[in-house]
């Protein structure tokens, strides 16, 4: 397994990495407290949630076990040279798990809350069972081989898979409603500062390793990060330019300076004046 050439590298890839994992960790939060406190989750995409815990499940498998186990570790330098590094970081596995957590009480949300008239479509239910159908074929597949590897790129494929269709629904819905009150921009922002600085992070291995393997040894890795970062610039376009939340407008005063006890489109409502 290779080390590291620079010191200062080293400690930029742990510091990018870990402020990747915290951004990415805390953006889960937001939403969660913005569901407490409205006791309600209508504007939050059920899709959303649902096809994001298949995402994250399937991304906690593949950095699990690349990152644990050794006989995973020895095919992936088999494959790509034992002079690379694993392209799997501590905070990667951590932010995995954290992410599952923190999804499962989403939607356990999304059942104890007020949901409106809102429910998980029937393509997202069948989207999630053809995909944990495929990966189950799949174990069996790599079961007789030990295909271990090959198996867990099936995982990170599904994981990319995932994130590029996860944000759609989200999209759909505040264009259709023209509004993005439920959805918390919080989670966006901080969502957008994990992408980047998880993407610096592999490109400052690349640079120390002086290889690029980095990112297609992990594409799925790659891919999340790019795939964030665009949907995230969507979000951040749909809520701060194209449905912009409306400030509420202060009641005009007379000219004594207090609110007139009754409008004059409310005197004209009544009996005497009709």
């Amino acid at each position: 397994m290779a080390s590291w050439n620079s010191i200062p590298l080293e400690i930029a890839y742990e510091t990018f990495g870990w402020i990747a994992f915290f951004s990415w960790s805390i953006s889960f939060y937001p939403q969660v407290i913005l569901n407490f406190r409205r006791k309600s989750v209508v504007g939050l995409n059920f899709d959303f949630v649902v096809l994001n815990l298949t995402k994250h499940s399937s991304y906690l498998i593949y950095n699990a076990s690349l990152y644990f186990s050794s006989a995973i570790q020895h095919q992936y330098f088999e494959k790509y040279g034992h002079g690379e590094m694993i392209p799997v970081a501590a905070n990667d596995v951590a932010f995995s798990i954290h992410a599952v957590l923190l999804t499962a009480i989403t939607l356990f949300q999304i059942v104890i809350y007020d949901r409106g008239n809102q429910k998980v479509s029937k393509i997202s239910i069948a989207t999630v069972c053809v995909v944990w159908l495929v990966a189950a074929v799949c174990f069996f597949i790599a079961l007789p081989s030990n295909s271990w590897l090959w198996l867990i790129s099936i995982f990170n494929s599904i994981q990319v898979f995932m994130t590029v269709i996860k944000y759609i629904p989200q999209v759909i819905m505040n264009f259709m409603r023209k509004s993005t009150d439920g959805f918390s921009i919080g989670n966006i922002l901080l969502d957008f500062l994990g992408g980047v600085t998880n993407y610096a992070q592999m490109a400052v291995q690349s640079i120390d390793q002086n290889s690029w393997v980095n990112f297609y040894g992990n594409i799925g890795k790659t891919l999340l990060s790019l795939v964030s970062i665009f949907f995230d610039l969507v979000f951040m376009c749909q809520h701060y330019i194209l449905y912009p939340e409306k400030k509420a407008v202060p009641p005009k005063l007379n000219k004594e300076g207090t609110e007139p006890l009754i409008r004059f489109s409310e005197e004209r409502a009544t009996p005497e004046n009709v």
